[in-house]
């Protein structure tokens, strides 16, 4: 009975890491100013801005794991080896 290895794709695997990097930098530098846009904006002070930036950073850290995971399920990151007996 034939059985299977799994190796990894290291071109898939530095395909999604790279996206990941790029997508999580840009989402996480939105949230922030965007939390500092929202506090000036309306005057919220110090606090509440740290408070919004938190916020919206937990999103941003949801986002970029939904992200991930989908990458991973598009991009085959093991590929699967037969081994013959």
């Amino acid at each position: 009975m034939p059985s299977s290895e799994k190796s990894i794709n290291w071109t898939s695997l530095i395909t999604v890491c790279s996206a990941a990097i790029l997508i999580g930098t840009e989402l996480l530098g939105a949230a922030w100013a965007s939390g500092w846009a929202l506090a000036g904006f309306f005057q919220l002070g110090p606090t509440v801005e740290i408070i919004l930036q938190c916020v919206f950073g937990l999103m941003a850290f949801y986002a970029i794991f939904v992200f991930l995971r989908q990458a991973s399920r598009v991009e085959s990151i093991f590929k699967r080896e037969s081994v013959g007996s």
